[in-house]
């Protein structure tokens, strides 16, 4: 592009702003000044062509089916790394040379362990609360805990530390909100297993028995939250962003994260795939019947998993997932109708005319629900997990948001409601 401004012409006057480009060949117009040029504002509901930030963290070509994390392919992430450095990775930026990738991880492993007064907060929810609103609410307690995050102008060294210090405890907090709901004791981390390991033993170790961790089951864990970690400016990004820019603590803007995370249209989208296959169970196993439906545009049914609003082509995390989810099933030898009825699904999808034709190919939502369900994960938790993940990107964009010095996020808005009226008193009303 060699035009440098852009033109909007209002009536006979003609105004021009500068056009930005990106180093992937995006273009935006700045529209900074446009209210105090024009008196005009611009109207983009759920901002779908609004830019909020410039950021240097996660890149997305939904057309071309690309994901980039500080321009490095997801794929080669995937096969080549692991959480603890990819997460080191997106919030600053560069990936750890050895030393500091030892030392990284030493500080998580020293900071797993929350304090035993979290504990008495656990104890005083219902014990049929749902995990992500424990979560939520024992993530801003953390504040309580360590009130010098508060002030999010504070030293790197400090901000770090409650950085490693969140991530290192997110994961017992999580596995304690699922213990909560089983009314199971909780298990307490154990410094000698790795990040994935320690929270599946947290998560379903007994009392009486030693939980046995499959090394496949912590590496397919490992690569799903590599998957989720982060993915440009959606709902719960933009939200933690936002939060941040009232110099909210990282506690408090990641609570909020969670909390918009925890809504069906974003974070539960692979809830609703298993609970879809849940119907189809009960509904004699017959998923050609509900292929059938998903093809009539008359039907409100629609399958769950299937396409992408950001992704054209196929999500290069699913390629990446189906196969992870392929060794996870294979590992189980599981026999559950509800994942045979998945694969009949997935099967039909990749090669039928109508799904093939519409770029409607199988999700990250799909297939992390199905692994999820293999590894006894209930359904109430998928969210969380989706949380787990996407942890380092909230920071990284928290983290990026506050050293660039944004300004508060304040929308405007139209107003529609009633113009100037009267007050009648309620005796003559």
């Amino acid at each position: 592009m060699n035009k440098k401004n852009a033109e909007l012409k209002i009536g006979d006057k003609v105004y021009e702003f500068p056009i930005i480009g990106g180093t992937e060949s995006e273009y935006a117009i700045d529209i900074s000044s446009l209210r105090s040029k024009t008196g005009f504002v611009t109207i983009d509901k759920g901002f779908k062509n609004t830019g909020s930030t410039e950021s240097g963290i996660t890149f997305i070509d939904g057309e071309k089916g690309i994901l980039r994390y500080r321009g490095y392919d997801i794929d080669e992430l995937a096969q080549k790394s692991n959480f603890l450095e990819v997460a080191y990775l997106l919030i600053y930026g560069e990936l750890p040379k050895t030393e500091d990738y030892n030392v990284w991880k030493d500080n998580i492993v020293k900071h797993t362990l929350v304090h035993e007064d979290v504990k008495s907060i656990l104890d005083g929810f219902p014990s049929n609360s749902h995990p992500m609103g424990v979560l939520s609410s024992l993530v801003s307690s953390l504040t309580a805990f360590y009130p010098k995050s508060l002030d999010p102008n504070r030293s790197s060294d400090e901000i770090n530390g409650t950085i490693k210090r969140i991530l290192a405890k997110l994961p017992t907090i999580a596995a304690w909100s699922y213990r909560k709901r089983l009314r199971l004791p909780v298990v307490y981390p154990k410094n000698e297993l790795d990040y994935c390991s320690n929270f599946l033993n947290m998560m379903f170790s007994m009392p009486s028995e030693d939980y046995e961790i499959n090394p496949i089951h912590a590496e397919a864990l490992d690569k799903l939250l590599i998957l989720h970690a982060d993915h440009e400016q959606n709902c719960s990004t933009a939200t933690v962003r936002v939060v941040g820019s009232s110099h909210a603590s990282i506690y408090a803007s990641v609570s909020a994260g969670i909390n918009a995370l925890w809504g069906p249209k974003h974070g539960g989208a692979n809830q609703g795939v298993i609970e879809m296959l849940e119907m189809i169970k009960e509904d004699n196993c017959d998923y050609k019947k509900y292929i059938a439906k998903s093809k009539d545009k008359n039907d409100d049914f629609r399958l769950m998993g299937f396409g992408h609003r950001v992704y054209k082509n196929f999500d290069p995390r699913a390629k990446i997932i189906k196969n992870i989810a392929s060794d996870v099933l294979n590992s189980l030898g599981v026999n559950d109708p509800v994942l045979d009825i998945a694969q009949e699904l997935e099967a039909i999808a990749l090669k039928d005319d109508y799904f093939v034709s519409r770029k409607l190919y199988p999700n990250v939502d799909f297939y992390s629900g199905i692994i999820y369900k293999a590894l006894n994960i209930p359904v109430q938790m998928f969210t969380v997990m989706f949380a787990l993940g996407r942890l380092p990107g909230w920071l990284a964009q928290w983290k990026e948001m506050r050293e660039n010095n944004e300004p508060i996020g304040r929308p405007r808005q139209i107003y529609t409601g009633a113009t100037k009226r009267e007050f009648v008193s309620l005796r003559n009303r």
